[in-house]
């Protein structure tokens, strides 16, 4: 048996490949309230991506200053992640958001709201969100775990 030499590479599908795919299917009881922001639920198959907890910091570890330059930075951290696996945005299923102040989130939910838009577009997944004692980058004031499927 002999072994190639050379890189290995991927095959990723085209845009037009990946255009044609199902995407996750959003899960809204007949009845209840669309919710605003998240989904109550989602299913999808294929290719599961997750991430680990996701900071704001940057390639050189350094940590954005304030809690919505921390979420811009997450955000574009976990759709780096993303994109190693060939995934985009939209294929998130879930989103586990990890506050150290509650109110520091609600109090910046505006402008979340235009932050998270302009990295992941109107997509929006199934989402938790918890309060913690303190995450471990003592000046992290956000983490965010993400799941993702790529459709096959």
């Amino acid at each position: 048996m002999t072994t190639p030499k050379g890189p290995q590479l991927a095959v990723l599908p085209s845009d037009a490949e990946a255009d044609s795919r199902p995407k996750p299917q959003v899960l809204q009881p007949s009845g209840w309230p669309v919710p605003k922001g998240y989904a109550n639920g989602m299913a999808a198959e294929g290719r599961i991506v997750v991430t680990g907890g996701v900071i704001g910091w940057d390639a050189q570890e350094r940590l954005a200053d304030g809690f919505a330059p921390q979420v811009r930075q997450i955000l574009s951290n976990i759709a780096e992640i993303l994109a190693e696996a060939g995934a985009r945005p939209e294929h998130l299923v879930r989103l586990t958001w990890y506050v150290v102040d509650m109110e520091e989130y609600l109090t910046n939910l505006k402008e979340l709201g235009k932050i998270y838009r302009a990295a992941f577009g109107a997509h929006y997944p199934a989402m938790a969100l918890v309060q913690v004692v303190r995450l471990v980058e003592k000046a992290a004031r956000v983490e965010i775990e993400a799941t993702a499927i790529i459709p096959r």
